[in-house]
């Protein structure tokens, strides 16, 4: 998909930022930056890598965590693991340092790897997407070490989570109900005892559950509702509408969903807000 919403020359700031390229490339351009990174870092930082450790990144899209896994391991080796072709092909571009990077395509439910190969496994916001969520934890304990380690994050609730919650009351509200399911599927975790519990019935040990807070801010409610709706699986909302008609209904969610803010969401004509997750860190008994 082709997006270009917004003139060539709008900046980041005050302004829009410009929308042209595939999902994937806008995902990678925005989204990571604004907010991939920001819980990449914590989840590499509390999986405390070593040099020299082998490291799966399971759901990598365009690879966030297994870069800062690579530069984190130096001598060591990461493999990022997604089932979307299209994450990858945008991930096998962006620069890297450290160790090397093996992209592979395939899913969590069914790990193309021998046994015992790691020593890490990843899995940032991806667990509440797989199909089987303890199938897809067994894998990885499958293979990891009897020593290895896995460290996963998953969204709470929506409704902790502010800036989303006001877009997904918006986006029912002008696509009508059951719009917002997509998106309210990023949110099934609603206690970290959930995620406690699916880590210690797939097998994994010392398991240890945080709730952290990321600080989120976009140029604008219009530019946090154009990303989610064209470099998201959302896209489907949209995918069969003209040009004008998707500027209208980015232009209505926006609109709406500023509405449902505080003030000091939309301080300075931008868009901030807390985003909360569950992030664990668990031994493979």
């Amino acid at each position: 998909m082709i997006a270009r919403l917004w003139p060539e020359n709008a900046a980041v700031g005050n302004e829009h930022w410009q929308l042209e390229g595939s999902a994937a490339e806008l995902y990678q351009r925005y989204l990571v930056p604004a907010i991939t990174t920001r819980w990449a870092e914590d989840l590499v930082d509390r999986a405390r890598l070593c040099a020299g450790e082998a490291v799966l990144d399971v759901a990598c899209g365009t690879g966030a965590v297994a870069r800062l896994a690579a530069k984190a391991t130096g001598d060591g080796h990461v493999t990022g693991l997604d089932v979307n072709a299209g994450m990858l092909a945008v991930a096998r571009n962006v620069p890297s340092e450290g160790a090397p990077i093996n992209w592979i395509e395939g899913t969590a439910l069914d790990l193309p790897f021998a046994a015992n190969r790691f020593d890490v496994v990843l899995c940032q916001l991806g667990l509440q997407f797989f199909a089987d969520q303890r199938q897809a934890l067994r894998e990885m304990g499958r293979v990891l070490k009897s020593s290895g380690r896995a460290a996963l994050s998953v969204y709470s609730s929506i409704e902790r989570t502010p800036g989303a919650n006001a877009f997904v009351i918006s986006l029912d509200e002008v696509l009508g109900v059951d719009a917002s399911r997509i998106k309210r599927s990023e949110h099934s975790f609603s206690h970290p005892a959930q995620l406690k519990t699916l880590l210690e019935g797939a097998g994994f040990s010392a398991v240890d559950v945080q709730t952290v807070v990321q600080t989120i801010s976009f140029p604008s409610v219009l530019d946090y509702v154009s990303f989610q709706l064209l470099a998201t699986p959302m896209t489907v909302l949209l995918a069969y509408r003209t040009e004008p008609e998707r500027r209208e209904i980015i232009a209505s969610v926006a609109s709406r969903a500023a509405t449902l803010c505080t003030p000091a969401m939309l301080d300075g004509g931008g868009f901030t807000f807390g985003q909360e997750a569950y992030v664990a860190v668990a031994l493979n008994a």
